[in-house]
């Protein structure tokens, strides 16, 4: 962190840290959780580099889950007949202190992470970032190399051309594909498709950075650890 920042605002501070993303910090210096040289910190305090910033207290244990959403489920804010990600874990783990982070609409699969460290989900979001999504997709017919090109230069949808893509043909079925993108838009490999002539037929998140779906099976779950989570947390800058 760059000395000339200082004073900075304590929750930023904090951020840039990596003690707590600035909501969750606003939350503890609310309770009264967050010391500054041994003294209660209050909202919105400036602090010095120098500064002794730290949390009393217990905390709770972060928790990050590569989890994969089924078709038919909703990531968040399920109407009336519908089930979301949420109701699933608490109904079939007990799982109750995670969220998503991210989207994945109703008729696609795949690859979810689920925390409770709410200092990722800005970095993970952040549209200007190049995180790395792979997804595995079929069309409604065989795909032409002028397909594959017109994918991985970039396509117009409705006014945005998106970033250039990588695509990866598939050496048994001429109608699937899957696609590497750095960008988030909504349904943007249909709408990617769509815009050149193809409907989609299945869509399957496999990999988001490094986090990869791998053996996991719809409304199955495996904790992150180890190096795999070390090198997805250090790619976030998130310490």
């Amino acid at each position: 962190m760059d000395s000339s920042e200082f004073p900075m605002r304590i929750n930023k501070h904090m951020a840039h840290s990596g003690i707590a993303s600035r909501r969750e910090s606003d939350a503890l210096i609310a309770k009264g959780k967050i010391l500054v040289n041994g003294k209660k910190a209050i909202m919105g305090q400036q602090v010095l580099e120098s500064d002794k910033v730290e949390i009393v207290g217990a905390t709770k244990t972060k928790q990050y889950l590569a989890y994969y959403k089924g078709r038919g489920i909703i990531t968040h804010s399920p109407a009336e007949t519908e089930i979301d990600i949420c109701t699933r874990l608490k109904k079939d783990y007990g799982i109750t202190d995670v969220a998503p982070v991210g989207r994945l609409d109703k008729d696609s699969e795949g690859l979810i992470i689920l925390s409770n460290d709410g200092r990722i989900t800005g970095p993970l979001l952040d549209p200007e970032a190049t995180h790395e999504k792979e997804y595995s997709v079929t069309v409604d017919k065989n795909i032409s190399k002028t397909f594959l090109k017109l994918m991985e230069l970039g396509v117009d949808i409705e006014g945005y051309h998106t970033k250039p893509a990588r695509l990866i043909e598939s050496p048994k079925n001429p109608k699937r594909f899957n696609i590497i993108i750095t960008e988030g838009k909504k349904h943007q490999v249909r709408r990617m498709c769509a815009a050149l002539g193809y409907q989609v037929d299945t869509l399957k998140r496999v990999r988001i950075m490094n986090i990869e779906l791998g053996s996991l099976k719809p409304n199955q779950y495996r904790k992150l650890s180890g190096d795999e989570l070390k090198t997805f947390l250090k790619e976030l800058s998130v310490k």
